[in-house]
Parts: C-alpha cells; structure tokens; sequence
C-alpha cells in the first residue's frame, strides 16, 4: 500500500514538472516561447470609424423643441488598449420623463479640442408630468489618432487625454 502511495506522489511530482505545451499560432504553426509579442505598426491599423452615437439627432427632432438636459457628473472613461478607447460618462436630470437625451459630437478642431453639445427634445404637444427624469449614460467616443486631446461639454472641460 505505502508503495502504491510512493508511486502515485511520484507520477504526479513528474506530470508537473514536465514542460507544458507549445503554444500555437495560425493553423498548423508553432510559436516559439521566447517570442516578443508587438503591437502592429500604426500604417496596418484600419482607419478610425466614428462609433455609432446612440444619442445623434433623429430625422424626426425637427419637430421637437429642443431643452436643456442638466449635466450633474461627466467623466472621461479611457479603456486600455491599442489605441485608447474613449468614452463620456454623463449623468444628470431631464426636465421630463418624455424628454429625450440627444448629444452632438464635433471632430476634433485643429488644436485636439473634441466639443460635445448635450441637450433634450421634447413632443410640444405632449402632455407630460412635470418632475426630473434622471439619466447615466455613456457615449463611446471611439479611437484617435496620435496626440494630446480635450473634451468640452456644452462649454465646460471635462478632462484630457493622449492617443
């Protein structure tokens, strides 16, 4: 019985000391250990495509009055990767619950300043309760090219950041 214990411990003592697999890349090759791992070279990145804004105006918003929406908190959310990923975190107040958030993002101006323009619509012709309507939204900014950048919304900085 002892024996069978010793025999067992040491089948396990060498399983775990034997080295562990290679490690594969595209079908059928083999990764050395020793490799370096790089980002790619900017030039073979695809170029920046705006992310969709879940908040742009809509074709109907013409027919809308447009309001203030009450920014209490905005904050600038920089993901770690390869390039930075932005994103706005705004929370705050509509005037109504019927109130929609709307937020208009500016391409950067020559000097890296990125304005956002946050607001409301509202039906004039609905009926609504008057009382807040709170919000916390995030809006993905997206990637940038390389530089040093601000964001403002409706006139007033919210942070910086470099790509």
């Amino acid at each position: 019985m002892k024996q069978g214990i010793f025999l067992l411990l040491v089948l396990i003592l060498l399983v775990s000391c034997s080295p562990a697999p290679p490690v594969t890349g595209e079908i059928g090759t083999t990764v050395p250990p020793d490799t370096v791992v790089t980002s790619p070279p900017e030039r073979t990145l695809p170029a920046n495509q705006p992310p969709e804004n879940p908040f742009a105006g809509k074709s109907g918003d013409s027919k809308l009055t447009r309001q203030k929406a009450f920014i209490q908190k905005a904050s600038l959310v920089i993901r770690e990767s390869y390039p930075p990923q932005i994103s706005l975190k705004l929370s705050g107040e509509l005037p109504t619950p019927c109130n929609h958030l709307r937020a208009e993002i500016s391409e950067p101006t020559t000097d890296n300043k990125i304005n956002i323009d946050v607001y409301s619509v509202i039906d004039p012709d609905m009926m609504c309760t008057q009382i807040v309507k709170p919000f916390d939204e995030s809006i993905n900014l997206g990637t940038f090219p390389s530089g040093h950048y601000s964001v403002v919304v409706n006139g007033e900085a919210v942070g910086e950041f470099d790509s």
